[in-house]
């Protein structure tokens, strides 16, 4: 599987890479280190890094990105360091990458390709792996005519344009542009991804929202913070987790059981970079449906790198774009075990935001971080009572399993309960089964039981 100018993944383990930062005013990456998560992101590829190079600029030059003596320094790094790649930390575009590869004489690919890339090699559900290839078509789109060099008409079946050409009547003649034919080809594939990723979508969003009668609970974060080490410590599920960028790419919903009884569901989500590329956010919606339609969102930090700040900031556009800005949010300050005791204070200290501190690795802190989302379950609930009919043995069943039962009181057409339960469930469950009944004046009877 590769991108279009990609990198292949069966030749990932014998490339060598020159990286490349054009460094703008108000970039995003991180000054001391600009190129140290393209760095990350390489080493995931599988890709040997063997040296760096970095201009600053007021913004990029239209043709070649680089200005001239830096490309032409390139250059001779790249046949220096015998490099068969250069990757660059910005975007770029077809054109530019043509008139660089003239000079370099070797592949040139930009961040947004060696992201897909990554998740490309990484997809292993069919879902995952329709979700980018969507990704990578919608990239290669309107990036076919600089991509494309051999803009010659194609003829009939023959190949040929003189009189007598091979193919018979009705072959001859310019016939269709290959760039037009390719075109044509990726707009039906987009399209057909498109049908088969919405229905991924409309049955993900069935399967996430029949789940609102639990509280639930969706992990974000910048990748590589920590989440899926910090799901498995938290339940019993074993979920693959490395130290690697995008070590994950599928969503994982388990049972989390606190000490106190109560239960929610915790979900595992795709982490997120600095400029994540548009249309991979876009495609991988299905697979951040749970973080979208989730009570609370533990927003995973880590607190161990220096680019911490920075991180957190991209982790909190990403859910701003995905329209999760309004969740409630409790900061999991990770990897404390191995932080600077500075950082870790000057993140607790953020206004308006509330934090745990905790190490997923060595289990440090996780009682606590329990003892908070199980407040927060708790705050959601509501005292009440109710009358179920004795022919509705399914929906009592259903209740008792929810709520914290606290009363029981058998009348003459059913059974009164006094509980508590979650609003959003309550109301749930009364909109669902209209024989539900709400009783506000609560009684205390002889034959009550606790």
């Amino acid at each position: 599987m590769t991108t279009p100018q990609g990198l292949s993944v069966q030749s990932q383990r014998s490339e060598r890479a020159v990286l490349v930062c054009v460094l703008l005013p108000g970039t995003k990456a991180d000054p001391r280190d600009p190129l140290g998560e393209l760095k990350a992101l390489a080493e995931s590829a599988r890709v040997q890094v063997v040296d760096r190079m970095i201009q600053k600029r007021l913004r990029i030059t239209s043709a070649t990105a680089l200005g001239s003596g830096k490309l032409e320094e390139l250059g001779q790094r790249v046949t220096a360091n015998e490099a068969n790649v250069v990757i660059f930390d910005n975007d770029l575009a077809p054109r530019q990458i043509r008139k660089i590869e003239e000079v370099v004489a070797c592949k040139v690919i930009d961040r947004s390709e060696l992201i897909l890339d990554i998740f490309a090699s990484r997809a292993k559900t069919k879902e995952a792996q329709l979700q980018v290839e969507l990704a990578q078509l919608q990239y290669t789109a309107p990036r076919l005519r600089g991509m494309w060099t051999h803009l010659e008409r194609i003829a009939g079946a023959g190949g040929g344009t003189g009189v007598g050409a091979v193919g018979g009547v009705g072959t001859r003649g310019p016939g269709e542009r290959q760039i037009e034919i390719d075109r044509r080809i990726v707009r039906e594939r987009i399209s057909h991804l498109r049908q088969e990723i919405q229905e991924i979508d409309d049955r993900k969003r069935r399967e996430v929202l029949a789940r609102h009668d639990q509280f639930t609970v969706s992990l974000v974060g910048y990748t590589n913070s920590g989440k899926t080490t910090l799901l498995n410590r938290l339940t019993d599920v074993r979920q693959f987790a490395a130290d690697m960028l995008f070590a994950t790419l599928d969503t994982k919903t388990v049972r989390w059981d606190f000490a106190d009884g109560q239960s929610a569901l915790l979900s595992d989500t795709v982490g997120f970079v600095r400029d994540l590329p548009h249309h991979l956010v876009a495609s991988f919606r299905a697979t951040l449906e749970e973080a979208i339609h989730a009570d609370l969102l533990l927003h995973v930090i880590d607190v161990s790198s220096p680019s911490a700040w920075r991180q957190m900031e991209s982790v909190d556009e990403v859910l701003k774009e995905i329209g999760c800005d309004g969740i409630p949010q409790l900061m999991v300050l990770n990897k404390i075990d191995i932080a600077d005791d500075a950082t870790v204070t000057e993140m607790l200290s953020i206004r308006g935001r509330e934090s745990v501190r905790v190490s997923a690795l060595t289990g440090a802190g996780l009682e606590a971080l329990g003892q908070e989302v199980s407040k927060r379950v708790k705050g959601t609930t509501a005292a009440t009572t109710v009358h179920i009919p004795h022919q509705e043995g399914k929906l009592l069943a259903q209740i008792e399993r929810l709520a914290d039962v606290t009363a029981r009181r058998y009348v003459e057409n059913g059974v009164e309960l006094d509980l508590r339960l979650n609003r959003v469930q309550l109301l749930q469950l009364l909109g669902r089964h209209p024989a539900m009944t709400l009783r506000e004046d609560k009684r205390s009877e002889p034959n009550s039981t606790k």
